[in-house]
């Protein structure tokens, strides 16, 4: 196990474009840790920076206190698992698993043990004798996680190693890789699109875009406290709605004006806690993005309705067996999304009056990266 420690990392390709700027990261001894973002954010490429499949164009890469920027990628003793199972076809497991070791000159009983150890732990035990084509793609990824296990190395890095799985394999497989970091402490650095993926995995995760890190927290804090409108909008299931409008003075405070008005002619209006009140009062007639979880919309008879209450008409209803995405608009909005329970008897085409829980609101300032005004 090591620490991996990423100082001012960047890297910049002959044409010009960057892929990662100024990458600052400490990723302590046995922690997991996943890069999570959208296609193009840089996250692989820093990945194979600190694999050494990448040259770094400036900036420093450290395993275990070792600078390893001109390091060759078989002396950084780390191993990696790519998305592409990449098995010897024509070798068994056991031989797949005990190739590298081979390579290095282990010797026959080691690399035995260290097979049948690996084996073990990923249920592969009864498998050693098989060929991949005889394994299903789940078995194939687990072959290959034990080809790196074998190895014993500081750090394992996993390039997307899910994305060829289907749906419930891929849920399967995600828990079975918890529970083996929890098993071996090793320190691991993950790299998915798949922000369920991150949250489910990582002690930490760095949500990414643009070659930057946004964020850098637990997975419970960035999805409660997101620093900036990006990282709300890619972290949770369904993304965070947004409404874009200004702050008015009320007669009971502050209130959020989103523009426009519901199908009684209602303005959309709705009243800012005190407790956040004083933290945007400096935004008062000034453009504000107000953020709400799909969460954070309950569906109410209208004639319970109060004063953070809303009437939005439906457009889709995608039902989720005990819940339901249903998806609404304003004259201002087009695609505003609520999660319900699915016996509320909500159908598309009808008006809905649905409350907002304001407490759990967030402000952002206008734009893709506004930041949070309430962090």
């Amino acid at each position: 196990m090591a620490q991996v420690t990423l100082q001012s990392v960047k890297k910049t390709y002959p044409n010009g474009f960057q892929a990662v700027k100024d990458f600052n990261l400490d990723i302590k001894d046995g922690e997991f840790v996943v890069f999570v973002g959208p296609s193009g954010c840089g996250k692989s490429t820093t990945l194979r920076m600190i694999a050494g499949l990448e040259d770094v164009t400036s900036g420093s890469i450290s395993i275990g206190g070792r600078v390893v920027n001109d390091v060759h990628p078989k002396d950084r003793d780390i191993a990696m698992v790519f998305q592409s199972y990449a098995l010897y076809p024509h070798m068994s497991v056991y031989k797949n698993m005990a190739f590298a070791l081979k390579l290095r000159g282990v010797p026959r009983d080691e690399i035995d043990r260290r097979v049948n150890d690996a084996a073990r732990i990923l249920g592969l035990a009864e498998l050693l004798d098989r060929k991949p084509k005889q394994l299903s793609g789940g078995q194939r990824q687990r072959v290959a996680v034990g080809r790196a296990i074998v190895r014993e190395p500081k750090a394992f890095l996993f390039d997307e190693p899910l994305s060829n799985l289907d749906a419930k394999l891929r849920v399967t497989t995600r828990g079975e890789l918890k529970s083996l970091h929890q098993r071996l402490k090793t320190t691991t650095i993950y790299v998915t699109h798949d922000q369920e993926e991150a949250m489910t995995l990582g002690d930490r995760i760095v949500v990414m875009s643009n070659g930057l890190i946004q964020q850098c927290d637990t997975p419970l804090e960035v999805y409660r406290n997101p620093v900036n409108r990006f990282v709300a909008a890619f972290v949770g299931t369904p993304p965070m709605n947004f409404f874009e409008g200004t702050l008015e003075r009320g007669a009971a405070g502050l209130e959020f004006v989103e523009g426009s008005s519901d199908p009684s002619g209602k303005p959309y209006r709705l009243p800012v806690p005190g407790s956040k009140a004083s933290r945007v009062e400096g935004f008062v007639g000034k453009p504000i993005v107000l953020g709400l979880r799909p969460q954070m919309l309950t569906h109410r008879p209208e004639s319970s309705a109060t004063a953070s209450s809303i009437m939005m008409q439906v457009k889709v209803v995608e039902p989720l067996g005990d819940q339901m995405d249903v998806a609404c608009s304003t004259p201002k909005h087009s695609h505003i999304v609520a999660r319900l329970h699915a016996f509320d008897g909500v159908k598309a085409g009808q008006s809905i009056t649905l409350h907002v829980d304001m407490d759990a609101a967030h402000f952002f300032e206008p734009g893709e990266f506004g930041k949070n005004l309430l962090r």
